[in-house]
């Protein structure tokens, strides 16, 4: 059972992960993304090849006995990055001038939950604080899986990585004339006051403590979700479950259920993790909540209604709104959730499936990763204190549903092919022209709602 410090964390969690939280609409710790670690076969062409990997581990050995695989680029062409990979550019800006030094990153200590280095294609961690859970166990994971896709091809590396749920790095405190540049510092979610570099979060991997599953065994069962429930038959109310405690926000939405005769289309249900833990998860199924939408609603077709995101994650900056979801307002959220459409739901599924396939999530962290590296100015050595760290001791080391998350979610064979390629940055106007355009139709949404309020 959790004790209530762990409970509280537990809440809390979904103050941060992919900005597009405190969703009206479903979206409560975080958008998901459709991936899929084992489905790699679109662009790996391995049909017709042998595996590489084995599925099973000896886990008699050491990392230091296991022999670093090789791999031949069998087709050199690459396909262009989605449109969101652009802002790698935008959150490394801070330090295309000044490059990053060794002490830039010491600095970062304080800041961060572990260190994460790779040196010659090995992986070694140092922990500096407790995490909550095993997030920071899992992006291991999912780094190791990235190491075991593109092997000999991730360059060294030395980085902080945070893994609680707001971010770190406040701009205010670099603002000033004087001021040092700033630490840099990896995580799983930005702000518009923060230069925290934005990285996928753990849960492509799986969340085990949760039961949230990894993406290839989750898609299915949304897919027979969403294709059992058509979006004509589903309840058109707006549903949320989550904290209902966690923020202000939250508990002015809770005035939006039914109350004295006024029904404003919401369903807002709480949500005590602890006591979901006790029922073994089978409440918070997420494909179980298709009938209004669900955890994972760009993949339901549902539409998400998203109240004023202060975080974003790696790809929602890209979300443009009456395209992909319908935004609400802060003050009057009740009477705007009312307003809902079926094509806004395509739209966002659409942009699941096309964009956000595993493939492209390992190429954001490649090519993040690889951004990042070209401004390093010193040669990455292993830190004192440091533990090597491999697929096999983290396998090894767990059993029950852990080890079958893991295994679940490894990349069974190495990519023969090259990462997409990454776009060129924004250009300033460019990009200033594209955040006014989705404030712009911000604006007309909430003309709309009044128009319809008074007539």
């Amino acid at each position: 059972m959790l004790d209530r410090h762990q409970t509280r964390r537990a809440q809390s969690t979904v103050a941060c992960f992919l900005a597009v939280t405190v969703l009206v609409a479903l979206i409560t710790r975080w958008f998901d993304l459709s991936i899929s670690t084992g489905l790699l076969q679109r662009t790996l062409h391995l049909q017709d090849s042998p595996l590489l990997y084995s599925s099973e581990f000896d886990c008699s050995l050491n990392c230091s006995d296991i022999a670093l695989p090789t791999s031949e680029i069998s087709d050199p062409s690459a396909p262009a990055c989605p449109e969101y990979f652009r802002w790698i550019h935008e959150d490394l800006k801070p330090w295309k001038e000044s490059g990053i030094t060794r002490e830039m990153v010491e600095k970062a200590k304080n800041l961060s939950h572990i260190r994460i280095t790779i040196v010659n294609g090995r992986l070694y961690t140092q922990k500096f604080k407790e995490v909550y859970e095993t997030r920071d166990v899992v992006t291991i994971w999912g780094l190791l899986q990235l190491l075991r896709l593109y092997p000999g091809r991730i360059p060294d590396l030395d980085f902080m990585f945070a893994c609680n749920d707001r971010t770190v790095v406040p701009k205010r405190d670099y603002s000033s004339p004087n001021a040092s540049i700033p630490p840099p510092v990896f995580h799983y979610c930005g702000e518009e006051t923060s230069y925290d570099i934005v990285f996928p979060d753990w849960s492509f991997w799986g969340w085990p403590e949760v039961n949230i599953k990894p993406w290839e065994e989750q898609k299915e069962e949304l897919k027979e979700a969403t294709e059992r429930i058509k979006w004509k038959d589903r309840e058109p109310y707006a549903f949320w479950k989550g904290n209902t405690k966690l923020g202000p926000a939250r508990r002015d939405l809770v005035t939006c259920n039914v109350s004295n005769g006024q029904d404003w289309k919401a369903r807002i249900f709480d949500m005590e993790w602890s006591k979901e833990k006790k029922k073994g998860f089978n409440t918070s199924n997420l494909s179980s909540q298709c009938t209004y939408s669900q955890k994972y609603i760009l993949a339901c077709d549902s539409m998400t209604l998203v109240v004023k995101p202060h975080y974003y994650d790696f790809f929602s900056r890209n979300l443009v709104p009456t395209i992909h979801y319908w935004p609400i307002k802060e003050q009057n959220k009740c009477s705007a959730i009312k307003f809902a459409a079926q094509e806004i739901g395509k739209a966002g599924s659409q942009f699941v499936q096309e964009q956000l396939k595993m493939q492209n999530i390992y190429d954001y962290c490649f090519h993040v990763l690889n951004e990042y590296a070209k401004l390093l100015k010193y040669k990455p050595t292993v830190p004192e204190g440091s533990v090597e760290t491999c697929s096999e001791t983290l396998i090894c080391s767990v059993k029950g549903q852990k080890r079958r998350f893991r295994k679940h979610s490894m990349v069974k064979n190495p990519s023969d092919t090259l990462p997409c390629a990454l776009p060129d940055p924004y250009d300033p106007a460019e990009l200033r022209a594209f955040i006014e355009e989705k404030e712009n139709l911000k604006r007309k949404v909430i003309l709309w709602e009044s128009s319809q309020t008074t007539t």
